[in-house]
């Protein structure tokens, strides 16, 4: 049988409900002022082009509420209730408390405006973002994209997977380049990303010349991975995989110079952080995207600087 409220647990609870409800008007109007906390140390960084990169950096699906759930329709649902644009605005101060200075996005306009009002009331973080127009030839709308998140202050672009995939797999290889081309002919690094491993091979082999990747990387040791004679189908068709082949990317990522950030390495939540981080680390990648909650944040970026100085042995040289 549930207790009574006593007097004292009433006004404790009805004195927090207002100084929460505060807290969270100050992070809306001004985010700077949720970063009264002490930073914790800096994490490490690579740098991508002139582009200091934390070796961890902040994955932005959760943020936009693509949580990536399979067949449960309702997280997605749950997840626009808990990030709205003030838990969002405390998400990215947390980050940056935590030695976290870069985000990873696509384009959604209702989190650009929130990517605004974080930078101009003093939020540091950089963003690296990839336009979701259509990449069509002559890219006049992909164009019109890019000049406006380089005028919203954008520090790097990447060609969004979801497209990327598509030209490889079409062989339109010279547009790919040409996408590649036109961020960077904005002075900012530009980048491809993957979800199918053909991506990389065909860019490397016909000099698409990104100045990073960002792909899939994860390994297929937890339940609802693919089992070996399964049938696979497009990225996304069967649950519980984004990086169809990890044996294999391990082996095509070692002759890449480019830098690597690897994302989906957690295969959206069923591969737990310590062993994530090990494994993406000590098989090639740079720097490891990872979308989190704000109340993970802190314990996710102190796993990473505790598993940074034990990876030794690498089948590839840090490229950033």
């Amino acid at each position: 049988m549930d207790s009574p409220t006593d007097r004292r647990t009433f006004l404790k609870t009805s004195l927090a409900a207002p100084a929460m409800a505060a807290m969270a008007m100050e992070l809306a109007g001004g985010a700077a002022s949720a970063q009264t906390a002490s930073p914790a140390p800096a994490l490490p960084r690579g740098k991508i082009g002139q582009l200091e990169v934390s070796r961890m950096l902040l994955g932005g699906n959760l943020l936009t509420h693509f949580t990536h759930s399979r067949d449960l329709k309702y997280v997605y649902n749950l997840a626009a209730h808990y990030n709205t644009e003030a838990k969002i605005l405390e998400t990215l101060a947390v980050a940056e408390q935590n030695g976290i200075n870069t985000l990873v996005v696509h384009t959604v306009p209702a989190i650009l405006a929130t990517l605004r009002k974080y930078r101009d009331s003093g939020g540091k973080i950089q963003w690296i973002i990839c336009p979701t127009a259509p990449v069509l030839a002559g890219l006049e709308l992909y164009r019109e994209q890019v000049e406006s998140l380089m005028a919203s202050g954008t520090e790097a672009v990447y060609l969004w997977g979801v497209h990327a995939d598509k030209l490889a797999s079409q062989g339109m290889m010279d547009l790919m380049a040409e996408v590649i081309a036109l961020g960077k002919s904005y002075g900012v690094p530009s980048g491809l990303g993957a979800h199918d491993l053909n991506v990389v091979i065909e860019a490397e082999k016909r000099k698409v010349n990104p100045d990073f990747y960002i792909k899939t990387f994860h390994h297929h040791h937890y339940p609802s991975a693919p089992k070996p004679d399964e049938v696979k189908g497009p990225i996304g068709e069967t649950p519980g995989y984004w990086c169809a082949n990890p044996e294999q990317t391990i082996e095509v990522m070692k002759a890449v110079e480019k830098p690597w950030i690897a994302f989906k390495i957690m295969a959206a939540g069923a591969i737990p952080p310590p062993e994530a981080f090990q494994y993406v680390l000590e098989n090639g990648a740079d720097h490891a995207l990872v979308g989190m909650f704000d109340f993970e944040i802190q314990d996710n970026a102190n796993l990473m600087r505790e598993v940074l100085p034990k990876v030794q042995q690498r089948p590839r040289p840090w490229r950033s």
